[in-house]
């Protein structure tokens, strides 16, 4: 067999050129039906434009949906930097908490 030519076994294993997956992928929870009387928490990383667009979406999502009530980002604290690593490990417990039933999510560059 030549240098270069590959076996039968060699055929059967395949290499992703992206590399293995880093991080185990998992299904996401179940979104509300609805905002309705909802309770919306705003989360951020103080990077991009967060404290200008999250006014902006709530007054369209209040716009929208009746009954809705929010919590805004500074409630949390930056979810990149600094202390990110006890804001999301703190996160969890503070979003039952704060009786959170979605969040949005601000991430810039």
């Amino acid at each position: 067999m030549a240098k270069n030519q590959a076996t039968s076994a060699d055929a059967e294993a395949v290499l992703s050129p992206g590399g293995p997956m880093g991080v185990a992928v998992f299904d996401p929870a179940p979104r509300p039906d609805g905002l309705s009387g909802k309770r919306i928490a705003f989360l951020w990383d103080s990077m991009f434009r967060g404290d200008e667009m999250f006014p902006v979406l709530q007054e369209a999502i209040s716009d929208r949906f009746e009954d809705v009530s929010f919590v805004g980002h500074e409630a949390f604290g930056s979810t990149f930097g600094g202390d990110e690593e006890a804001v999301l490990a703190a996160l969890p417990g503070r979003l039952r908490e704060l009786n959170v039933d979605a969040v949005v999510s601000g991430v810039g560059c």
